[in-house]
């Protein structure tokens, strides 16, 4: 890249220009001629966060003087991406950074493309949660993010003759250009021990281990540069790293087993927890960060503030899901042992300063912890766990809860093992406690927390879900935004919701072709990526049809794949239809200990394998599984789809953003009546979303009526057909029996109803094919799509977080 670059600037170079040199030269230590491309993004960074850093203290010092209240959002997870592209775009830097690289002989986007992505989270919670970062700056609102710096996150995913394997993410190998280390904001993290007490009646929780928890502060950058927040990650050290006597005693290991303990705190996200260990070190993570958070928290508050009895006044702490939730005994204990308040005084302001964001219905997400886990880590937390539940089952009562309403809402799950229950404690600890789609929030009332709803009918509330529209269209998809911005002006930058002048040009037939002219170079541009990185030809004037997600059996990969196969065998036996060319793209992570989630990777690998190999299709059908899925391949995966695949199992599902993300860019979404699928399907209009199979309610109905999904089966020929295959080794013959299984359980139990679905969606995906047979009825339904969906945008969430629950708006 920089051999053809001149030895010496030019007369006219520009200032920018020279400031980037000038980095180069004396931060990382190189002579232009011998930089290489990672040399040149790291010198464009360290130039870009002069800018940042400036209004960052800006943004600190103005949140002081003003004596303002701050969001504290704590999160497991934060899966922000690459972040030069993201500030350079919020700071209306794009162009003359773009500019003065050119003048210097580099390619702004081919460094943009080997920042490494940020390995700090996994799906949808850590992008919401991103997302949501972005937004409280845009917006002007004091915030910091809080979790943990992962030095390997989730995992990097390889496909290895079409298995997963999980290999280290190396993201911070080569250091992290955005991050600075705060010494100065340290705290001690203790673990087990014992709780004693003093004759003056204080308590003392004696650890018997500790670690230090050290801040690790990232700037978030705003819309227009408006406010550049933090993201305070925390990284781990042991209280003495090295044990001297032990080194020179030959103990070369174990001088350094305190670190090594301390360090596995952020080493990976979502450590097995099929284990104890692995149960154990999950408990540990999110004490550590859930502590030091805390700590900080009230640190802050006291240093400018003075009085802790005024912290719900000046900090609004939202719990990001149940992962969190042990801060709730955290300020419990902060509060009684550290500023000797009595517990009902701290118990109204843990709560008032609490908020809590459910995620999930399924009972696994729900975490709970064995006992004498929690009690032997924890000690301390387990005497108020029981003190706070106490009071609960006590109001419970009085409140004329009988036995069974006791048992849903107390802390403590008395059925088999005794388990804490965190989300019953977020529930109790905080003021408010919100769902992130409508369905999904009156099913919290009517399942999970019923009973604690009926107790305090006030707390549960809705804010669904949203994207910022910044990173989500502007940036990903610079063609549709360009011919937006052309075609109704710029004001959609701003306020989505603008976006709605758009719809008035859906049945226009020259912009219907401008429009799809884009998708079509954005699908050009994902087939050459996939050519580049896995060798597989795709044509661009093919549907192309994508589920992106994580793997999991309530998204039901599986649905789509026995449908493909189905499809597969339709149109070998069927040649003289006019059969729809598709594309089906498929990305996502398996949980490592998630046996089944892996197999259906394998299996969308084998099917590929045998579809993409056979003539007879005339290359009708193709099939890719796409590896190690992140917030970058997302951002080129989701410009190019046309069919937005969102079919999980109803009621199942909290929100999604992935189907809001795709509907911004103009993909028709087919889909059950899920998450927030009911509430795109309300703002597009039904017309212009197809949507296939039981309600909620419906599912609920069919399963308390005993579902026998074999009758389903047999009732479908190319159900069965299709489950036939696979099970028989059709598309695995070195291993006939590997799917032998996976197709029994439909059989037997199928909780997830893909029988009950299957004609249905099989049904739909013919409309789907209908549809993109009329191409400018599609072309205008994804028009309308993007219309109508920037209430989708987490500038809209946010706002109504910061007004409902926070009280600063």
């Amino acid at each position: 890249m920089a051999s053809s670059v001149p030895a010496v600037p030019v007369a006219d170079a520009d200032p920018l220009a020279d400031a980037i040199l000038e980095t180069l030269v004396h931060r990382i230590g190189k002579d232009r001629r011998a930089a290489r491309p990672h040399d040149w993004l790291a010198a464009t960074i360290l130039t870009v966060r002069n800018d940042i850093i400036e209004k960052w203290m800006a943004s600190t010092r103005e949140a002081h003087t003003m004596g303002a209240k701050r969001v504290y959002y704590l999160s497991l997870e934060f899966l922000i991406g690459r972040l030069l592209r993201d500030a350079l775009a919020n700071l209306g830097q794009t162009g003359e950074i773009g500019r003065a690289l050119a003048s210097l002989g580099v390619d702004l986007a081919e460094i943009e493309e080997i920042e490494a992505d940020a390995a700090l989270g996994n799906g949808g919670l850590g992008r919401l949660a991103a997302c949501f970062m972005e937004s409280m700056a845009s917006l002007d609102l004091p915030a910091y993010g809080y979790g943990i710096r992962y030095v390997n996150g989730m995992f990097r995913q390889r496909i290895d003759d079409g298995f997963q394997v999980e290999l280290p993410e190396n993201w911070l190998q080569h250091g992290n250009p955005w991050e600075f280390e705060r010494r100065e904001s340290a705290y001690f993290v203790g673990f087990g021990g014992e709780v004693v007490g003093s004759e003056s009646g204080h308590i003392h929780w004696k650890v018997g281990e500790a670690v230090e928890a050290i801040a690790v502060d990232t700037p978030m950058v705003g819309w227009r540069g408006k406010r550049v927040n933090t993201l305070r990650l925390w990284t781990a050290r042991a209280i003495d790293p090295l044990q001297l006597d032990r080194f020179n005693a030959g103990d070369f290991a174990g001088a350094l087993a305190g670190q090594l303990r301390a360090e596995t705190l952020t080493r990976v996200l979502y450590p097995n927890d099929s284990t104890a260990a692995g149960q154990e070190l999950r408990l540990r993570q999110e004490y550590f960060f859930s502590s030091a958070s805390i700590q900080d928290i009230v640190r802050r508050h006291v240093q400018y503030f003075g009085d802790i009895r005024t912290l719900p006044d000046k900090a609004a702490i939202q719990l990001n899901d149940t992962h969190p939730a042990v801060s709730v005994a955290e300020l419990m204990r902060v509060l009684l042992d550290f500023h000797d308040l009595g517990f009902d005084e701290a118990w109204e302001i843990t709560k008032k300063t609490f908020g809590y964001t459910n995620h999930t219905l399924l009972p696994e997400a729900l975490e709970s912890w064995p006992l004498p886990l929690f009690e032997r880590l924890l000690p301390r937390h387990m005497q108020l766990v029981y003190a706070i539940n106490a009071r609960l089952l006590r109001e419970a009562r009085a409140a004329g809860s009988d036995d069974a309403a006791i048992k849903a809402i107390s802390l403590i799950d008395e059925g088999g093992e005794r388990r804490v229950r965190m989300a019953n404690l977020a529930f109790a600890g905080s003021h408010s406690i919100n769902g992130v789609a409508a369905l999904h929030t009156q099913l919290m009332k009517q399942t999970v927390f019923a009973d604690l709803h009926k107790l305090y009918p006030d707390r549960i509330n809705n804010k669904t879900n949203g994207i910022t529209p910044r990173r989500w269209l502007q940036q990903c998809n610079p063609g549709l935004t360009g011919l937006i911005r052309e075609t109704i002006g710029d004001a959609f930058c701003d306020d989505t919701t603008k976006l709605d002048a758009l719809a008035a040009h859906a049945d226009d037939s020259a912009f219907q072709q401008k429009f799809a002219a884009v998708k079509r170079a954005n699908k050009v541009a994902l087939a050459q990526y996939l050519k580049g990185t896995m060798g597989v030809r795709l044509d661009p004037d093919a549907m192309f049809d994508v589920q992106i997600k994580r793997i999991h059996e309530y998204k039901r990969q599986l649905l789509n794949l026995i449908e493909t196969v189905a499809l597969y065998d339709q149109i070998r036996s069927h040649p003289e239809r006019d059969w729809v060319p598709r594309v089906k793209l498929f990305a996502g992570k398996a949980a490592s200990s998630y046996h089944n989630a892996k197999l259906i990777i394998k299996l969308a690998n084998d099917v590929a394998r045998r579809i993409n190999a056979d003539p007879a299709i005339g290359g009708l059908l193709k099939v890719a599984f796409v590896p190690n899925y992140n917030v970058s391949l997302a951002e080129k995966i989701i410009p190019a789809a046309d069919l937005s695949e969102q079919i999980s199992t109803a009621g199942m599902e909290a929100s999604g953003t992935g189907n809001m993300k795709f509907a911004m860019n103009g993909a028709l979404t087919i889909g059950t009546l899920d998450g927030a699928n009911v509430e795109i399907r309300d703002h597009v209009g039904a017309e212009n979303i197809v949507i296939f199979g039981m309600t909620a309610d419906e599912v609920a109905a069919k399963r308390a009526g005993g579902y026998n999904p074999r009758e389903a089966i047999e009732a479908s020929p190319e159900l069965a057909q299709a489950l036939a295959n696979i099970a028989s080794g059709v598309f695995s013959p070195d291993d006939p029996d590997r799917y032998k299984g996976l197709m029994a359980g439909l059989y037997d139990g199928d909780w997830f109803m893909l029988a009950a679905d299957f004609d249905s969606y099989a049904a739909a995906q013919r409309e789907v094919d209908r549809r993109w047979s009329s191409r400018p009825e599609w072309n205008a339904a994804t028009i309308r799509n993007v219309a109508r969906v920037g209430w989708f945008s987490s500038d809209r969430t946010i706002g109504e977080y910061a007004r409902e629950i926070w009280g600063i708006m």
